[in-house]
């Protein structure tokens, strides 16, 4: 099926699939690869679940008339601005490193510190270096990812609230 034929539920729906496969992978890195987030990190998971919320509602709504399309498509666009904003800035420090570092222990030293409920509250807090790199693809930076995925699901959303009506 042509993407250029997809209905704006369906555009909206993949979008909101796409923000929570990206906060999935973040979990999944946290909690299995052990990569502790900054909060710069934490930051930008809640612009991807702003994100995402939006894209939900308005795939869920699916508004028929192009006034919803276009308010859906300003709440991505502000979700996604606010993404784009604290993923350059996170860009920004990771190339221009500050003289002191924040570094935390890994999550084992984390528990025996503070134990399990100490350990926790750390993690949901942010105890990374936001200056660190600890994890690139492709040569980018998991922030460099997730400036690009902001741009994109930004634009997408857009797309699909501003292109022509699609009845399906």
């Amino acid at each position: 099926m042509n993407p250029l034929h997809w209905s704006f539920r369906t555009r909206y729906l993949l979008g909101f699939l796409a923000c929570a496969g990206l906060i999935g992978y973040a979990i999944y890195v946290q909690f299995v690869e052990r990569l502790m987030p900054c909060p710069f990190c934490i930051l930008q998971r809640i612009a991807f679940a702003a994100l995402g919320v939006v894209f939900l509602v308005g795939g869920l709504h699916a508004p028929r008339g192009s006034g919803g399309r276009r308010t859906y498509g300003v709440f991505a666009s502000l979700a996604s601005l606010a993404g784009i904003a604290i993923a350059g800035r996170h860009v920004m420090v990771q190339l221009n490193p500050p003289p002191v570092s924040t570094c935390s222990g890994g999550l084992d030293f984390l528990v025996a510190m503070n134990g399990w409920p100490g350990a926790i509250r750390k993690v949901l807090t942010a105890s990374g270096d936001c200056s660190n790199i600890d994890w690139t693809f492709l040569g980018l930076t998991m922030p460099m990812w997730s400036l690009l995925w902001f741009v994109l699901l930004g634009a997408w959303a857009l797309w699909a609230a501003l292109g022509r009506k699609v009845t399906r």
